[in-house]
């Protein structure tokens, strides 16, 4: 049904009797140029909050502080503790260091926004009932702080090879490997994001740990310092099913196709499931694919029930004090 312009009663532009005309066209907005605006402006607003407001410089340095100290600790542990053996394990540690400051970031992103919109500056509502889409203003808001991470990250990998002697070479890059996973683990990571928004909406006291402590979780089982061969046999399935797992898995054989990886080896779940000891890359593409898109489509559906169940019970006008 095409919307029309509708008389409605009082008085016209003149003063007169006139009826003035409404067009219901100009509620529908513009499409998707205003979701790239409502996106564009999301991000820019969520970068100036995550910086604080502060000078770039300074929170350039405080950002990348942690991921790059997190490297080191590792790197020297397996220095003191593994000796020669240890060295081998710099480019594995220094890549899933840096990969998952980028992977934290993406997690709490979207619930810390929700968070901090609800709790500290207590305009959730008013964002909610704005006109512009909530689900693109949380998007937006998540993806600043996936710009922080991915900061993070870059500058961990440079220290790890200009300062801590992990081999890197440009032309033994797998390059489209490396694009292809870091886009479908990208859009995991937001889904898994989103997935942690819908539960903090429900949530009251203490909700901030939520994103950490389930990031932490994730931590154990994706690979990230330590090769998935060496939890027990259901953990290591339950690492197979985590998208987070093969995107550091196919970064980390894009990068460095040599080095050790995090999936697979002998006597692990995946080398008895698939009768060959390493994934291949196009098996890792097609493991993050699956994964990711069960992972996404599960996290908009709980979104969406937890967005209409917090609409029904007037979550988006409370306060918890947490």
């Amino acid at each position: 049904m095409t919307a029309t312009a509708t008389p409605a009663p009082g008085l016209g532009p003149d003063g007169g009797g006139q009826a003035a005309i409404f067009d219901f066209r100009k509620a529908d907005g513009r499409g998707l140029q205003d979701l790239l605006r409502t996106f564009a402006v999301a991000v820019r607003l969520g970068w100036q909050l995550e910086a604080n407001w502060t000078d770039p410089f300074l929170f350039f340095i405080y950002s990348v502080a942690k991921p790059v100290s997190s490297a080191l600790i590792l790197v020297f542990m397996l220095e003191v503790i593994g000796g020669e053996a240890g060295r081998a394990f710099r480019p594995f540690v220094v890549v899933g260091s840096a990969l998952w400051a980028f992977v934290v970031s993406g997690i709490a992103g979207l619930a810390w926004s929700i968070l901090e919109d609800r709790e500290r500056y207590r305009v959730l509502k008013y964002v909610y009932v704005s006109p512009s889409d909530f689900l693109t203003v949380l998007i937006g808001r998540g993806v600043a702080r996936l710009g922080v991470g991915l900061a993070g990250a870059v500058i961990t990998l440079v220290v790890g090879v200009a300062a801590l002697g992990v081999p890197f070479d440009p032309a033994t890059v797998d390059w489209p490997l490396l694009v292809v996973v870091f886009v479908l683990g990208l859009g995991a990571i937001v889904g898994v994001g989103l997935l942690m928004a819908g539960i903090v909406i429900q949530t009251r006291q203490e909700s901030w740990s939520y994103p950490e402590a389930f990031a932490g979780a994730v931590f154990l089982i994706a690979g990230a310092v330590f090769p998935l061969g060496v939890l027990p046999a259901p953990i290591q399935v339950i690492g197979l099913l985590t998208p987070m797992s093969w995107w550091i898995a196919g970064i980390r054989r894009a990068l460095f196709a040599d080095g050790p990886g995090s999936i697979g080896g002998d006597g692990t779940v995946f080398a008895s499931l698939f009768g060959h000891p390493q994934p291949t890359p196009l098996e890792i593409v097609l493991a993050l694919l699956a994964t990711g898109a069960v992972v996404t489509l599960g996290a908009v559906a709980v979104f969406r029930i937890s967005d209409r169940r917090a609409k029904q019970a007037g979550l988006y006008d409370r306060t918890t004090g947490s």
